[in-house]
């Protein structure tokens, strides 16, 4: 539940705009892109590196590692919606060094009238933790953590830079604190309800990677009651 792009001031600056100004429109497209090259690559930890390479422990590679960041920042912005279905496809780019799990991922979920996509890697040429947000009349682009590129109607797109967050928002020590102290409930990106459709967006997601066949999470649901 503690996202680094949680603390991201773009993140929020953007939530904003599309929730409280209605800026860009009913939401129709979102796509996130997060990763890096490789935890090898960068250089983690051997301890670290084995448990995010081990398929029992993290319950995945790159899935898991960074298709959490794109079903948080999804659901958020979906004001808690659970997508209607997910469908995913994985990955193994370097099975020579990730021999057990995946280190690619897409993963695709459906909305009454939007689409959500989830673009998770151990393959990016660079780090990256960054989204595009398509509304009915416009996009707000979120290329860095304090930085939002917009476009609204027939306006040409423009940059905004964003402010920090203030306390308690802008760290996870900070907002534990507040949270520990009685001062603040755990909400949005932090909240229990959003991080429970997030399990259940990762855990769809590896079942359709390993079937090849989109998960009906309103079917999963029926089911359930009967």
């Amino acid at each position: 539940m503690n996202y680094e792009t949680t603390w991201y001031p773009a993140n929020q600056a953007a939530f904003d705009l599309i929730h409280q100004q209605k800026l860009i429109g009913d939401l129709r497209k979102i796509i996130v892109h997060d990763g890096h090259q490789g935890p090898k690559e960068i250089g983690c930890s051997a301890a670290f590196l084995e448990w995010l390479s081990d398929p029992v422990l993290n319950g995945g590679g790159a899935l898991t590692d960074f298709g959490c960041y794109g079903a948080d920042l999804i659901t958020w912005l979906m004001d808690g919606q659970r997508p209607t279905s997910v469908f995913a496809v994985t990955q193994q780019i370097k099975p020579q060094v990730y021999p057990k799990v995946d280190d690619e991922a897409t993963v695709v979920l459906t909305y009454p009238h939007a689409q959500g996509i989830i673009q998770a890697s151990w393959n990016w040429p660079f780090g990256r933790k960054d989204m595009e947000v398509y509304g009915q009349t416009g996009y707000i682009l979120v290329p860095e953590k304090n930085l939002l590129r917009i476009r609204t109607g027939s306006a040409e797109e423009k940059d905004r830079h964003v402010s920090p967050l203030a306390s308690p928002n802008n760290d996870p020590v900070s907002y534990l604190g507040a949270v520990m102290r009685g001062d603040i409930r755990p909400s949005g990106l932090s909240s229990l309800e959003v991080n429970l459709i997030v399990t259940e967006i990762l855990e769809a997601a590896r079942t359709s990677a390993r079937s090849g066949k989109r998960v009906d999470l309103t079917a999963e649901v029926e089911r359930g009651m009967k």
